[in-house]
């Protein structure tokens, strides 16, 4: 077996090493080479945060709801991270984050940073 100067040894023949791309149309904008880790998706959804006090007791809490395609582990963790900068209790109920207190802005801030796009809804 015969290997050029820089180059390893030749494992195979290439059926494509003869062909040119001229005349095709340009690929992707965003598609990364086959060794290069794919840039990460800018949003991950929608999530909606409400002001809730009816059936409470008079208490505010803010829910955060409308998760798509993460797991109860993941909701966890956002909520802890909320209790932590919020500096208040909280749960996750049904689906849903339930955060004391009216800490929108707190819990906008911390979804926006993981990647999800909130939006403030009802009163």
């Amino acid at each position: 077996m015969v290997a050029s100067d820089n180059a390893g040894p030749e494992f195979g023949h290439n059926p494509f090493g003869a062909l040119s791309g001229e005349g095709l149309p340009p690929g992707p904008a965003d598609s990364a080479p086959p060794g290069e880790a794919k840039p990460a998706r800018k949003s991950r959804g929608r999530v909606d945060i409400l002001r809730q006090k009816a059936g409470r007791g008079g208490k505010t809490v803010t829910v955060i709801k409308g998760f798509v395609g993460i797991g109860l582990p993941e909701k966890e963790q956002l909520a802890k991270a909320m209790q932590k900068a919020c500096g208040v209790g909280g749960t996750v109920k049904n689906g849903q984050i339930e955060i004391q207190g009216d800490k929108r802005e707190e819990a906008a801030r911390i979804l926006s940073a993981a990647g999800f796009r909130p939006v403030f809804a009802g009163g």
